[in-house]
């Protein structure tokens, strides 16, 4: 092995998770920027191990120890680009607290990101997993991002076409694009800004407040305060935030669904497909507020699983799919969870 790199032995992961499950590295390494994955590449003992590229550890399970290399991205730095085609570029490193990069946009001047403000994790997770709330998602502000590729060692920039984003989904997700490593992404901002409130409850809560020309740092506040009321701080209580996505079923399936369950919470979709809030589903089943063990559901959010204390990943994973069978059975949806599991 190299024996420059800084790298640690079986390390402790469980203060870099925010379901905060014990678990370990083998071996663990802080990463920068491409030099680092450029020599863990060319390095023969390292280049075999399984590989694990780490953030903020906001949408991963560890079910058990990881007997590779974790390559933690901790890579900071943050600048305005400038204006292109009516938008502000704004570009920020893998590593960036993705919250603090928001509301460091917010302090510029600069509005777009609003509506994802408080999502735990970093910058260069954020187009892995295609990020969204409150009506928007990543690829809505996405330009561009720079990737290390670990299979060629060439350093690539890929648009947004080539990310291939869907619904928490992108090519990074995927046996393709798992060899490419995020170093940073650039962010196309609108330089004529207006309030992004297609989302119902969003809308209803700056109604109540009494914006009626809110600011993008007004958005950003009431987001805040609508996340802080529904869910769990992960520095209080262990959990993934959102653990399953919600599912999307046919037009037809949701007809069936609807004439026997009237109150079913369902969004039509651009290509005739609807969205079926997979919260409603698991509080109907009846699991918000229950508990298997020490992992229970949110009793404030039944999309959310939490760690109770001392949760071990299986058990995250026995709750997991017990729901799931439940909702299966009752509603003949399949629920698929959000978080990687490792």
């Amino acid at each position: 092995m190299q024996a420059d790199l800084p790298l640690l032995h079986d390390f402790s992961l469980a203060s870099l998770n925010t379901f905060r499950i014990p678990a370990r590295a083998r071996h663990y390494l802080r990463v920068d920027g491409a030099a680092e994955l450029d020599t863990v590449r060319r390095d023969p003992a390292l280049a075999g191990l399984p590989r694990l590229v780490l953030g903020g550890g906001s949408n991963m399970l560890f079910t058990r120890d990881f007997e590779g290399i974790v390559l933690h991205m901790t890579g900071v730095g943050k600048e305005v680009l400038g204006e292109q085609d009516g938008r502000i570029l704004v570009r920020a490193k893998a590593g960036e607290n993705w919250h603090a990069f928001v509301q460091w946009t917010l302090a510029q001047g600069l509005g777009g990101l609003e509506n994802l403000s408080l999502i735990p994790g970093t910058v260069g997770a954020a187009p892995i997993q295609n990020v969204g709330a409150y009506g928007t998602e990543t690829r809505d502000v996405f330009h561009s991002l720079t990737a290390y590729d670990m299979a060629s060692g060439e350093v690539c920039t890929l648009g947004a076409a080539a990310c291939r984003f869907a619904y928490r989904d992108s090519i990074f997700k995927h046996p393709e694009g798992r060899d490419l490593v995020v170093l940073d992404v650039t962010f196309a901002l609108p330089a004529s800004w207006s309030p992004n409130l297609r989302y119902a409850e969003l809308a209803r809560a700056v109604e109540e407040a009494g914006l009626a020309s809110p600011t993008p740092q007004d958005i950003g506040r009431t987001v805040e305060a609508i996340r802080r009321r529904k869910l769990p701080d992960p520095a209080e209580i262990g959990n993934a935030g959102s653990f399953f996505k919600n599912p999307v079923v046919s037009r037809e399936h949701c007809a069936r669904l609807l004439a026997e369950f009237p109150l079913l919470v369902h969004h039509a979709q651009a290509d005739g497909s609807e969205k079926l809030a997979a919260g409603w589903l698991i509080d109907q089943c009846g699991w918000k507020g229950r508990a298997l063990g020490a992992a229970g559901v949110y009793p404030k959010q039944a999309l959310v699983l939490v760690n109770l204390g001392g949760a071990t990943g299986e058990e995250v994973v026995r709750l997991a799919r017990a729901i799931q069978a439940d909702v299966k059975a009752k509603y003949g949806v399949e629920l698929e969870p959000e978080p990687v599991f490792i």
